[in-house]
């Protein structure tokens, strides 16, 4: 089974997160911001992707993609940013510091299963 880290500081989102990844046969961490996450990575090199938040308290999301990137890890896992950033110079900037694919909240199911399918993820 491939694991998924979900990375939002909203309680709610991680919630439907959760379940989403459950229906689509992935198992899940969560984190509430970027420490904890950068945290929950390291104590998983296997791990497969992370859905991640831009706008969260303590580390956010583009200091956790840094960091992680810059992490000399046998494994890097795919990336897609998940946030309510739409401009295209963000996009681009989150696409240069390694993230893999890019959505926008509000999500559904089957955008976040066409993308992980997109990235190899499932």
């Amino acid at each position: 089974m491939k694991t998924i880290l979900l990375v939002d500081d909203s309680r709610a989102v991680r919630l439907v997160g959760r379940r989403m990844m459950g229906t689509l046969g992935l198992d899940v961490l969560e984190a509430e911001d970027g420490k904890q996450a950068l945290e929950v990575a390291r104590a998983n090199p296997d791990l497969d992707a992370v859905l991640l938040d831009w706008n969260m308290p303590i580390m956010d999301g583009m200091e956790f993609l840094t960091a992680l990137r810059a992490d000399e890890r046998a494994k890097q896992p795919i990336v897609v940013m998940c946030t309510t950033e739409n401009d295209m110079p963000q996009i681009v900037q989150a696409m240069q510091a390694g993230a893999n694919e890019y959505i926008m909240k509000p999500f559904t199911e089957d955008i976040v299963r066409d993308k992980l399918e997109e990235t190899g993820v499932l």
